[in-house]
């Protein structure tokens, strides 16, 4: 879906997300509906473009693949964190799964204005929830699909082929979008590799300011105190090291207060 945004669009990093209000007036989805920026462009027909990638899977974002050109949607943003980018040239290693990888693609073309060598794992259970292969692999310098049933690339999954590529490429970043397991395991990889890792956490967003509170998840602040925090606000880029993914959905609200 592309959106004309205006002037929002200019303010728009790789990693940012938007809160999309769904259903219309008066509507019964009170909620907004968070969604990753694909790709954001200041220049276009109407001004500024926000795309976003949506699956039909839900009753809001059933409704959002429903309209029709010239459609006005109500829209906050841009909200988050976004992805760190290296000062200097550096070896990236961009890892997403399923429709979750869509951040990927633009900060693919951020790193290689940079000067940097961008390769790319997408992985799914099947072919069909690859997204965009054929675009993603005219962004990087190389790209790896997997797929847990074989139907397309190398069978299994993401984690099983960054050894190799990491070793390969002599990788120094591994930027990862996608489910949180995925990333989890992504986050041992690389932090047996010695290797930075940033990733775009998926939890709910009710509000996407920080209000509600569901979408904390346990972190390690730089002095080694454990809190949680509000993935919206804080996130959702954050250092994978930091994220305490054995707690992830097992501690208790409240347990020990929040961050911020």
């Amino acid at each position: 879906m592309v959106l004309a945004a205006g002037d929002m669009a200019q303010h728009c990093s790789a990693g940012n997300f938007v809160a999309v209000s769904v259903g219309g007036t008066g509507s019964s989805m009170i909620l907004r509906r968070a969604f990753a920026i694909y790709r954001a462009s200041d220049r276009g027909q109407y001004g500024g473009t926000i795309e976003l990638v949506i699956a039909p899977q839900g009753q809001g974002s059933r409704w959002l693949t429903s309209l029709d050109i010239h459609d006005v949607v109500d829209i906050v943003g841009p909200l988050g964190t976004s992805f760190g980018i290296p000062t200097e040239p550096a070896s990236a290693l961009l890892v997403g799964g399923g429709y979750g990888s869509a951040p990927l693609f633009g900060l693919a073309e951020v790193l290689k204005e940079r000067g940097c060598r961008v390769d790319m794992v997408l992985g799914a259970s099947s072919a069909g929830k690859i997204y965009a292969p054929l675009e993603g692999k005219r962004s990087v310098n190389s790209l790896t699909i997997t797929t847990e049933d074989g139907g397309a690339g190398i069978k299994g999954r993401v984690t099983q082929v960054l050894p190799d590529l990491i070793e390969k490429h002599g990788i120094e970043i591994i930027y990862s979008c996608g489910p949180m397991p995925m990333i989890a395991a992504i986050e041992e990889i690389s932090f047996k590799a010695g290797l930075v890792h940033q990733c775009a956490v998926e939890e709910a967003m009710a509000c996407g300011i920080g209000i509600c509170m569901t979408c904390v998840l346990p972190v390690r602040d730089p002095d080694g105190v454990i809190k949680m925090t509000r993935s919206c606000i804080d996130g959702p880029v954050m250092d994978g090291s930091r994220v305490i993914w054995d707690s992830l959905r097992k501690v208790p609200l409240g347990t020990w207060g929040f961050d911020g």
